[in-house]
């Protein structure tokens, strides 16, 4: 199957989390040759969302359903230039901090690092108080500071940029098909 994809493409993961999560699923239908990752926990929020996963046939969308997270051994074969997790809860980010991948989401994070494939990660925890849209309308969320901590760590990681907003993801995106671009 690999040799009938548009190769190298988008990698994208969906957590678990609802923080601008719509607005990032909308992102993903800007991009073409992408692979949309979804996680168990993403699953839950599409419905609570009543999102669906229908995409352009110049996309795959792998769901979450092996113990050991199969679909991320393409990195390996070069099939991604960029993964993107967005929006990243504070658990993911916790985990890929940590060097722990025990997810479709933690793992791709991992398996980028190992293959030197650029990341962009939008964390959800970053201020002291946010307010995010939730299901049922907006709700105010206070990070704790380990979240915070884990987020700033995050930041130090070799070819990973992390963004703090959807302006910051939209123009991290941007900026990385500029470069694909330009190298391409």
């Amino acid at each position: 199957m690999l040799e009938h994809l548009h190769t190298p493409r988008w990698a994208w993961a969906l957590t678990g989390s609802g923080h601008f999560f719509t607005e990032s699923f909308a992102l993903i239908h800007q991009l073409v040759h992408c692979d949309i990752f979804v996680s168990k926990a993403a699953n839950e929020v599409l419905r609570m969302y009543g999102l669906k996963l229908e995409f352009p046939d110049t996309m795959r969308v792998l769901h979450d359903k092996t113990a050991s997270a199969v679909p991320v051994g393409a990195f390996y074969h070069g099939v991604y230039h960029t993964v993107v997790v967005a929006p990243a809860t504070s658990n993911t980010v916790a985990k890929c901090v940590w060097g722990i991948s025990d997810t479709l989401a933690t793992n791709m994070f991992a398996q980028a690092g190992k293959c030197r494939v650029p990341a962009i990660v939008f964390a959800c925890d970053t201020a002291p108080e946010l307010e995010t849209m939730a299901p049922h309308g907006l709700v105010k969320v206070y990070p704790r500071r380990i979240d915070l901590e884990n987020t700033e760590r995050l930041k130090g990681f070799e070819r990973t940029k992390v963004v703090e907003s959807l302006a910051d993801l939209e123009g991290a995106i941007r900026a990385r098909q500029a470069e694909l671009a330009e190298n391409g």
